[in-house]
């Protein structure tokens, strides 16, 4: 089988995040795209088979499991299709909704963009919030009170938790078992450590215990739970934001998101890929 490895939302032509993308003639059996993806070794491996012109039915999985929305697997994706069938828009249907990309040439490189599911945040009790930061040892101290916990969803869970200095999201630590149980227990794919640089950059780190992986270095889905979590609270209600992730694990990626200020509407997020010789 031809598995394709692609780094998605690589930045300046190196770094990004790792991800396999299979097409196959018919879909695969979950044990075999399982086996597939532990083989392949990334934190996820997309499987897609194609139903009629630019229209193709796509599932996630994880070393560990299946996952119902990967944002760089998607990016990946979109990269090979192009590669393979040409420039344009496909649409890819989840295990849960239709969601469309769009491949198009900007200097030269393929920029592949993902306008995603419709959108939602909610508020989560205190004693889970507070289960999450003894995860990583922090302190209301650590936290930008400017930015309360949430959890946000883009067809995937995320928590997100803003620090209010650089060097705690660059001294992250966390105990690996622990998260795997928590997140699992309350159904939270990444945990996203946040540091606001300025309304328009943001820097990351994703913890993705949930699917057997320490951390990710870019996070499509958790890009545009981030954009929906700005949008929602006021903070920044529409625009652009650009997203800098997987800098500190030496994979450095980019990730631009742009979104409308229309409540739980769907939200555009872009990046460049890789082929990983």
């Amino acid at each position: 089988m031809n598995i394709n490895k692609v780094s998605a939302f690589s930045y300046e032509n190196s770094g990004g995040n790792p991800a396999g993308v299979l097409i196959t003639e018919k879909m695969l059996s979950e044990e075999k795209m399982l086996e597939i993806a532990k083989e392949v070794n990334y934190s996820e491996t997309a499987f897609l088979v194609k139903k009629e012109d630019n229209k193709f039915r796509i599932r996630y999985f994880s070393p560990e499991m299946e996952i119902e929305f990967c944002g760089h697997a998607t990016i990946a994706s979109g990269y090979i299709l192009a590669n393979n069938f040409g420039l344009g828009s496909y649409e890819l249907e989840l295990n849960k909704g239709i969601i469309t990309i769009d491949s198009n040439l900007k200097n030269n490189e393929i920029i592949t963009s993902i306008n995603s599911l419709n959108t939602k945040t909610e508020d989560l009790n205190d004693e889970v919030i507070d289960s999450f930061l003894d995860l990583f040892n922090f302190t209301k101290n650590d936290l930008d009170s400017k930015y309360p916990i949430r959890n946000s969803f883009s067809g995937n869970n995320h928590l997100i938790i803003f620090v209010k200095e650089k060097k705690s999201l660059e001294n992250m630590k966390y105990d690996f078992e622990k998260a795997k149980e928590l997140t699992r227990l309350h159904n939270i794919v990444t945990i996203s450590i946040l540091y606001c640089e300025n309304e328009n950059v943001y820097h990351s780190r994703n913890p993705f215990a949930y699917g057997g992986v320490y951390e990710d270095p870019a996070t499509g889905s958790a890009g545009i739970a981030l954009a929906e979590y700005l949008r929602d609270t006021k903070i920044k209600t529409s625009g652009e934001i650009e997203i800098l992730q997987g800098f500190d694990m030496g994979m450095p990626s980019k990730l631009n998101v742009e979104y409308s200020d229309i409540p739980n509407s769907s939200i555009k997020i872009s990046g460049e890929s890789r082929i990983i010789d």
